[in-house]
């Protein structure tokens, strides 16, 4: 079992530099350096279990899908070569756990009653995640945004990834990413516009 990080303070690294980090961590624990294990999952640990509640709206759940993340990650991590941001390499493996769970629950039909799943999953983000009250216009914002863009704005502008990690973890192209996250900038402008002239708030743009 793979425990929560205990959080220390530490001095805050730019993103590219704490990326890199982090990275540096994943190559050492697939050498075998049980210390830069920890210290990856540390690093890492809260990445994984927001992300993995914004997919599916349940909190509780995703500290069991963080732990089923890193069973499978940490033993990969001997295959880890670099060639990616170690964070976008993990999100992208998070992201299958979700996949993988819902897929098994959509083969029982009193459990999955809809073929959306992901979808259904993604309408809700999660109110009892930490400092949710702090961002509570953001994160009702967030709700209201077709999933594949909010997926793609969380990430790069949220969590903080390039386009191209982004575009790795949801497996899709780049140009994708850089749609979506454009799209779902001038939905969230038109949400905090307010209600449209007629009086009624003004519809969301087709999904992408």
């Amino acid at each position: 079992m793979v425990h929560p990080p205990v959080h220390t303070p530490h001095e805050v690294l730019p993103a590219r530099d704490r990326d890199a980090e982090i990275t540096g961590w994943a190559l050492a624990a697939g050498l075998g350096d049980e210390r830069a294990a920890e210290r990856f999952v540390d690093a890492t640990y809260d990445d994984v279990r927001r992300f993995v509640a914004h997919l599916t709206a349940d909190v509780r759940g995703a500290e069991d899908l963080a732990q089923e993340t890193y069973l499978r990650a940490l033993p990969s991590l001997r295959r880890f070569a670099g060639r990616s941001c170690a964070r976008s390499w993990l999100l992208a493996i998070a992201r299958r756990v979700v996949v993988d769970r819902y897929r098994r629950a959509s083969a029982r039909p009193r459990i999955a009653d809809t073929a959306d799943w992901l979808g259904a999953a993604d309408r809700a983000q999660p109110r009892q995640l930490p400092g949710f009250e702090e961002s509570v216009a953001l994160a009702d914002a967030l709700r209201a945004l077709e999933p594949g863009r909010r997926r793609a704005f969380v990430l790069t502008c949220v969590m903080g990834l390039s386009y191209a990690e982004a575009a790795q973890v949801l497996d899709c192209p780049v140009g994708t990413i850089r749609s979506r996250v454009a799209r779902a900038r001038r939905d969230l402008a038109e949400i905090w516009r307010g209600p449209a002239a007629d009086g009624g708030r003004a519809p969301l743009p087709a999904a992408a």
